[in-house]
């Protein structure tokens, strides 16, 4: 399996979207984050069966929450660009491509 590799920010993304959720409900914040190692789980095994969103760019959802993982495949390593909320702002992860 690939290397997994986080863009600062989204890592910041998933932890305050973490904090968030575990303010609202205890353990929630715990279970947003297993949910999230789950996703990335199966991105590592199979990271090709995701909706492809821009080249070589892809989404995958999160089963439970609102959530959606952005990343792209290098060629010893995946990329997370993002641990985006679905509903809103959805292009702003796109300058974190480089491109």
């Amino acid at each position: 399996m690939k290397a997994v590799w986080f863009h600062i920010d989204a890592e910041s993304e998933m932890i305050e979207a973490a904090e968030y959720y575990e303010s609202r409900q205890k353990d929630l914040g715990k279970r947003f984050l297993e949910s999230v190692r789950s996703l990335l789980h199966q991105i590592r095994i199979n990271p090709g069966i995701f909706k492809t969103v821009n080249n070589n760019i892809h989404l995958a959802k999160t089963s439970i929450f609102p959530y959606g993982i952005i990343y792209r495949e290098k060629e010893n390593s995946l990329e997370i660009l993002a641990v985006m909320h679905l509903k809103r702002k959805p292009g702003y992860w796109k300058s974190r491509t480089g491109k």
